[in-house]
């Protein structure tokens, strides 16, 4: 049974979750709503709430049901969801906007030529695309990970149909309409189409990330002599220097 009230829709998800959701007919909204709702949530964590799984239009929050029950959560966030602007700590961060350089070529981006291919561009106009697309980071991913919407091109681009086993840390990788950076090493079906030198999460830093949600990225082409220039450094917004 679904619990709608003004902005959300909560179900239960098995016997120790809850499933939010935006009833809203738009997309974009659906995105930017679940996102402010999952910062000030997680800003007023409840009692008993272990985890919250985030996704591009959900939220999964995990409780131990021995120290509180569905409805209390549910109860909870239908109340943090109607929160004035005022109150809403969400609204209270200030966005930042990042110019990330991106090496894109055969070596850097192996799935760039079969994604050109299925959306019925050349190479170059694809990299053409992704650079004059704006993104909007959605949610952090597992490790950190940035994952945006806004991609701009002729079609969605599918998944690989068979997973990549290692992925290097810096890739570009894109998927439907969104992008997404690989952090550290590892498997993924997304389409690999570039690598920035920068670093992206560093564990040893007080703040492993300089990204947050609602931060606007732009995706710049480099040079791979201009990348290897950049030494790896620690990605920082344009408006601040490291």
């Amino acid at each position: 049974m679904t619990t709608a009230q003004p902005g959300i829709a909560v179900e239960p998800f098995g016997d120790s979750a809850v499933m939010v959701k935006i009833p809203h007919a738009d997309q974009s909204t659906r995105r930017a709503e679940i996102v402010r709702f999952r910062d000030r949530f997680l800003a007023r964590r409840p009692c008993g709430v272990l985890d919250v799984v985030s996704g591009l239009e959900s939220l999964l929050i995990e409780f131990d049901p021995l120290e509180t029950a569905p409805q209390h959560v549910a109860y909870a966030a239908r109340l943090l969801a109607e929160l004035a602007p005022a109150d809403d700590p969400a609204r209270a961060r200030a966005f930042h906007e990042f110019a990330i350089p991106v090496v894109f070529d055969d070596e850097t981006g192996p799935d760039l030529a079969s994604v050109a291919e299925e959306v019925g561009l050349a190479p170059a106009e694809v990299v053409e695309a992704i650079a004059g697309s704006t993104f909007t980071i959605s949610l952090l991913g597992a490790a950190m990970a940035p994952m945006m919407d806004g991609l701009r091109v002729p079609r969605p681009v599918r998944r690989r149909a068979e997973p990549r086993t290692d992925v290097v840390p810096g890739a570009i990788m894109i998927a439907g309409t969104n992008a997404i950076i690989q952090p550290f090493p590892g498997p993924t079906g997304w389409r690999v189409v570039g690598r920035t030198p920068h670093t992206i999460v560093d564990i040893s830093r007080p703040d492993p990330v300089s990204f947050g949600t609602g931060d606007i990225v732009r995706f710049v082409p480099v040079t791979r002599d201009e990348a290897t220039a950049l030494h790896g450094d620690f990605l920082l917004p344009v408006e601040v220097s490291a």
